[in-house]
């Protein structure tokens, strides 16, 4: 069977998950055929949980299309959002997901969201029968990590007009695409004053 004939055989879904491990590596067939066979794809309606606090994070989701949320609610009922996700993006509870314990976190849809997960034991399959992925997801986790650390000295040294530029930087195609409820979650300020800030940004453009 040609190359060709062959690559006819891989589901057109599983292309944007192929093309995004590509530009990190280039995989050979029989690779693409492990990522085809171990990663499936599952629609979330929005709204619908991925995770829910107390779960164990089971499955690492890549975002075809849609928009992912990972977010905690505190004692008093407030919701303080960690990170969003939307095409070509990485979205799971890493701790949960490594260490298998219960999630802290909840991560649900807010739109309607086309993800390809791996679980945990195929993800240590992948790396043992293809062990580029080991290094590509290793590359994976020190990008959350710097992202992370990243977020938390904004959140100690930046004003909230600074972590929204960073905002409009890091998520500019989302920026339309959220309600600022979501927004303002996310930069630790009210509505309110996320309006201002817009109508202040506003009139200097």
């Amino acid at each position: 069977m040609s190359t060709m004939e062959d690559n006819k055989n891989i589901p057109s879904q599983i292309a944007p998950l192929l093309d995004y491990f590509q530009k990190m590596i280039p995989l050979n067939l029989e690779e693409k055929q492990l990522v085809t066979d171990l990663f499936k794809p599952r629609l979330y309606r929005k709204r619908q949980y991925v995770l829910q606090e107390g779960d164990v994070c089971n499955q690492f989701n890549f975002i075809v299309r849609g928009c992912l949320r990972m977010y905690k609610v505190d004692a008093k009922g407030n919701t303080h959002i960690l990170q969003f996700a939307a095409e070509n993006w990485w979205l799971s509870n890493i701790g949960s997901f490594h260490e298998r314990q219960p999630s802290e976190l909840n991560i649900d849809a807010l739109e309607d969201t086309m993800v390809l997960q791996i679980s945990h034991a195929n993800l240590l399959l992948l790396y043992t029968k293809a062990p580029k992925f080991d290094r590509i997801f290793r590359v994976l986790m020190e990008n959350s990590f710097v992202s992370l650390q990243k977020r938390l000295l904004q959140n100690i040294s930046s004003t909230a007009e600074e972590r929204y530029l960073a905002f409009q930087d890091n998520y500019a195609h989302l920026t339309n695409r959220l309600p600022q409820t979501q927004i303002a979650s996310f930069l630790g300020i009210t509505p309110e004053f996320l309006s201002r800030l817009r109508n202040k940004q506003a009139k200097k453009s």
